[in-house]
């Protein structure tokens, strides 16, 4: 399994981070035939800046636009378009200056060190003052082919446009069975105002962060959903330590958006250093459902750990666990155990950060405690501040490519008893979004499959989607009975106070499985609530 180079080189926490998906790794359901089913490949994908061959320096901000507009486009649960951090990573490792123009065998030396499938170039013109040109083609790292041109062109007030229609054949090239026209794949975006894109290219290749946020307040003055320029408004505003300021605008971010993640884990900092522990807490908890990242984990315990809660204890330890080569995630450890007492547990996880890395705060905390004079005010618990999707998510790929490869053999009916028993694993790991994913893949695969649909079910009463919720319910009762389709009847009824049929929909549980707990404690709660009710006086 090839992984990027750069993300070799993240904190060994991002790998195990990954241990959700160890269900990828166990045996495949056994299939009564082997055909080739249906499968996902998913695909690395590196944008180069395009080339500006007008003799017009004032529009070279335009190159750096293309792999901005073609990320926010392109970026999929198959398509993973790499980060501009990740590109002027591989830049600076191959000693590339960031502005440099690579020959073609510089940029197949960089999609090489990225582990890219795919890489975009292109370049752009403008005649006759107004229309503006651009051609580009994608280059096949493993046949070492380049395809055929790609080329859109329009007004240069419609860049953003253009770029995007660019993204449709692009798509398309790589996915021929994409089904959606490019006039409504273009539609799906609303315009961009190009002054407005300029300001954000501006303020992303700026080098100082009042310049960056000179540009981003002016692009979201043109464009007030400008939901990128937006994040990084809120994150220059971090830098800068106004962190109420930065709070502000990142909770700006739509929860729905591609970019709600990284809005998430900034907000939770952003809070955190102004003080609003609730506030940050609440953040990383929303971002936690979502993206099980090691180090959202340590910043819940430092929170928990600042408000005197015990649960701090739980999050560091599983941060430990889960990456045991973090000196941090042992010192924060080492701290919590302090404060409860266990000093032969704090010195052992001090003496665990001493054997990964040099610490002279650990030290000194280790030295006091080992000679029996703790000290009377303990340090705080370190926060994580580095923001680190891309190498997960370039992970999670991988893996699903090698379970992908493996589902081909299944016929349909395996393939989504796999992905049901995935779905079912990530949300009891709290990862709705994704459970989701999975349990409609496989309705797609078997629209026959119950527990596809229960599982759908359960995913959409979490969303506070009731009547979506109990369609899918019953869709599945109606293949085949089951106690949890039973169950969400039951609560979804408890939430609308109907008290006889959620009891009812209990019943039918508890005569599929008289022992299930979960289905006797509804039935105690529905009780209680019935006793609780003021009872009609008799005359």
């Amino acid at each position: 399994m090839a992984y990027n180079r750069i993300t070799l080189r993240k904190p060994a926490g991002i790998v195990l981070s990954l241990l959700f998906l160890a269900a990828l790794a166990a045996p495949l359901p056994s299939a009564a035939q082997q055909q080739p089913g249906y499968g996902r490949t998913s695909r690395l994908v590196l944008i180069i800046p395009f080339e500006n061959t007008s003799n017009l320096p004032a529009m070279d901000w335009i190159g750096e636009s293309f792999p901005e507009i073609l990320n926010s486009r392109l970026n999929s649960s198959v398509l993973y378009v790499m980060s501009r951090e990740d590109r002027l990573s591989a830049f600076d490792h191959l000693g590339i200056p960031a502005t440099a123009k690579p020959s073609r065998a510089t940029i197949y030396e960089v999609a090489q060190q990225l582990d890219a499938d795919y890489v975009l170039m292109g370049s752009y013109r403008l005649e006759e003052a107004t229309e503006f040109i651009v051609k580009a083609r994608l280059m096949d790292m493993a046949r070492l082919r380049l395809g055929p041109e790609m080329s859109e062109s329009g007004p240069l007030t419609n860049l953003a446009s253009i770029e995007t229609a660019l993204a449709w054949d692009v798509l398309t090239s790589l996915d021929p069975s994409v089904k959606i026209s490019k006039s409504d794949f273009v539609a799906k975006y609303p315009p961009l105002h190009m002054e407005a894109l300029g300001d954000y290219i501006l303020g992303i290749t700026a080098s100082n962060e009042q310049t960056k946020i000179k540009h981003f307040q002016e692009a979201v003055g043109l464009e007030p959903s400008y939901t990128l320029a937006i994040l990084q408004l809120g994150k220059s505003y971090y830098t800068q330590r106004d962190y109420e300021a930065a709070a502000t605008w990142l909770a700006k971010v739509p929860a729905g958006d591609p970019n709600a993640n990284q809005a998430q884990f900034y907000l939770g900092l952003a809070a955190y250093n102004a003080g609003h522990f609730d506030r940050a807490e609440a953040a990383f908890h929303a971002l936690a459902s979502r993206l099980p990242l090691t180090e959202i984990y340590n910043n819940l315990g430092v929170i928990s750990a600042r408000r005197g809660d015990h649960a701090a204890r739980s999050y560091f330890e599983k941060s430990v666990q889960n990456d045991p080569n973090e000196p941090d995630y042992h010192f924060n450890l080492a701290l919590e155990l302090s404060r409860e007492a266990d000093v032969q547990g704090a010195v052992r996880e001090l003496r665990q950060v001493l054997a990964i890395h040099p610490d002279a705060e650990a030290r000194a905390l280790l030295e006091s405690l080992s000679a029996g004079t703790a000290p009377v005010k303990l340090p705080f618990a370190r926060m994580k501040r580095s923001y680190d999707e891309s190498s997960f998510r370039q992970l999670a790929l991988e893996i699903e490519n090698a379970n992908e490869a493996r589902l081909k053999k299944l016929d349909p009916a395996s393939q989504a008893a796999f992905h049901v028993q995935r779905g079912q694993e990530l949300l009891e790991e709290g990862l709705s979004s994704e459970a989701e994913k999975e349990f409609r893949e496989a309705v797609l695969l078997d629209p026959g499959n119950a527990a596809a649909h229960t599982g759908v079910a359960r995913v959409l009463e979490g969303n506070q989607d009731p009547t979506g919720a109990r369609n899918e319910a019953r869709a599945s009762l109606k293949l085949k009975p089951s106690v949890e389709a039973y169950l969400v009847l039951a609560r979804l009824d408890l939430s609308e106070n109907k008290a006889a049929a959620a009891e009812q929909n209990v019943e039918h549980a508890l005569a599929l499985d008289p022992a299930n707990n979960a289905a006797a404690a509804l039935k105690h709660d529905i009780a209680a609530g019935l006793a609780a009710k003021p009872q009609p006086q008799q005359r």
